[in-house]
This record gives structure tokens, sequence and C-alpha cells, in this order.
């Protein structure tokens, strides 16, 4: 019996055919000549050209942008100023860091001794119970030690450090060795999946508004300005805007950067949380009435 040609053994089931490629000729010719973006914009491009045509989903491509656009950022881009802090005085009676703690819900603090720029060391929340159990203990040995960072810190360096110091909170620093602020772990890579939803954020509803333990409010950005007058009982103007985090930044001239506090009608504004050049939370809080001769 005759061999089979060549042709048939190259089909036979050993080696199975691949797939034919159904790119035409001048695609493949591109390709090759220019065979990826050459710049960080173009890249971006790319990954939104790759979400448009559903070869990855929206959420893989806003991570991606994240890790990309996180290279160029810093500390000081996204740390909480230092006015803004939530600080702890280790002279403090426990009575009064216990509703400090309960107020904020951090679950780590700064602690200060003497002004607030001396910070001696970090506090757990949960290790401030020991005091409660154990009165004769002293705060300081609950204390675990403070990393400072420069504001130039590049935020792909600080997550490597936090990852490898298992540390969750570093205090940043300028270039006179002030304290400017202080950020997390979760400010980090909230920059990468953007924000980390707590349990507070499932009460806030379709409003996006609620309100928290001190009496003030959490008020989402894209919280439109008719849920905003309704819930304060106010009237701020909806012709321009849609959403109050448009209004407050074109009454503020740009977009505020968080711990700042625009006001407006009667209320302040401040910054919690920033997310792709618009903001994300705000903290709203009534302005005190001048002061005109009628009591409340």
């Amino acid at each position: 019996m005759s061999e089979p040609p060549p042709s048939s053994r190259s089909r036979s089931s050993s080696y199975p055919e691949k797939p034919a490629d159904k790119r035409g000729f001048f695609e493949r010719l591109v390709e090759f000549v220019s065979p990826g973006p050459d710049s960080r914009d173009e890249l971006i491009e790319t990954l939104a050209d790759a979400e448009h045509r559903e070869l990855i989903p929206p959420e893989s491509r806003m991570m991606l942008e994240g890790v990309i656009r996180m290279a160029d950022m810093t500390a000081g881009d996204v740390m909480v100023a230092a006015p803004r802090m939530d600080l702890l005085d280790i002279a403090a009676p426990y009575d009064e860091l216990l509703a400090a703690v309960i107020d904020t819900g951090h679950s780590r603090f700064p602690v200060y001794e003497g002004q607030r720029d001396n910070v001696i060391g970090i506090l757990m929340a949960k290790d401030l119970l020991k005091l409660q159990r154990a009165p004769e203990l002293n705060l300081r040995t609950l204390l675990r030690p403070a990393v400072f960072v420069p504001e130039s810190k590049n935020l792909n360096e600080l997550l490597r450090d936090f990852r490898s110091n298992r540390n969750h909170l570093a205090m940043v620093i300028d270039e006179f060795g002030t304290t400017a602020g202080l950020l997390t772990i979760e400010d980090v890579l909230e920059e990468i999946v953007g924000e980390i939803e707590d349990e507070f954020d499932d009460e806030a509803g379709e409003s996006g508004i609620y309100t928290l333990a001190d009496g003030t409010h959490r008020v989402a950005g894209d919280s439109t300005i008719e849920s905003v007058n309704r819930a304060f009982g106010i009237e701020l103007p909806q012709a321009e805007f849609d959403t109050i985090g448009g209004l407050v930044a074109h009454e503020h001239g740009q977009v505020p950067r968080r711990g700042e506090t625009v006001d407006i009608g009667g209320l302040a504004f401040q910054v919690m949380l920033t997310r792709g050049g618009a903001v994300r939370w705000f903290k709203v809080s009534r302005r005190a009435a001048p002061e005109d001769g009628h009591s409340n």
C-alpha cells in the first residue's frame, strides 16, 4: 500500500490545524510596524478602545488605568491634610479618647504629645479596650511606632513599603520636617480599585445622603442638587448643574482637594474623598447663623 501524500500526513489528528488568522494583511503589517503604544496616554487610549470592543470589562480598565496613573502620584497627592487629621492627645482622659474613637470610626489614630505636630506613635482602636480592663496600664505602652514619609514619596513605593512592613498608616512630612498630613493603605489602594465601600455606604440610599453620629451629613458628590435641597431644606440653584459636586466645583473655581471646605447656601462642604478628578464624598454641616437677636 502506498503512503499517503505529505499534505495528508500534515493534517493528521496528531497535529491539529491552527485556526485561521482572520486579520487582513494590512492589519498585521500595521501591528508589526507599530506593535503597541509608546506613551502612557496612548496606553490609556488603548485600554479604552479595548473596553469599547468588549475585550475587557469596564472594571478591569479602571483598575489598569489606576495602576498606570498611580505611577505619577505621590503621598502629597492623596494624603489627608494635617488640619483635617483625627488625632488623639496622649494626656486626654480615657472617656475622651473613647468618645473620639467612636465618633470618627477609624481603626488607627496618630497620638501626639503637647502639640499636634509632635506625633509620638499610633494607637489601634482595639488596643484602647485594654485600658478599660486594666486601667493601671500606661497608654504609652500601647502605642505602635509611627512611620514618616516625605510628601514626594511615590505611591508605588509606598504601597510596597506598606506590604513589606505591614504598616497601614503613614505620617506625611513636608520638606521642612513638619507634619503635612497622613494617609493609609486604603487611600493608596483606592487609587487603583476605586473607593473601598464601608458599612455606612449602604445607609446613604439612592439619595447619597446620610447622617453621621455627630449630626453632620455625608453627601455623595454625584447626589442631585434637588436631593440636597430636600435633605437640608435649602434652595441651591439647579439650572446649570445636576450634581452637588458640579455646583461646589463651580463656586470654588476648581474641584476642591481632599480636606478643603467650600461654603454654599449656609452649608459647609468639606471634601472627604476625591476620585478621578471629582469629589466622591463631602462631609456637610450647617454654618452657624449670624447673631440677629433671635434665639432658636
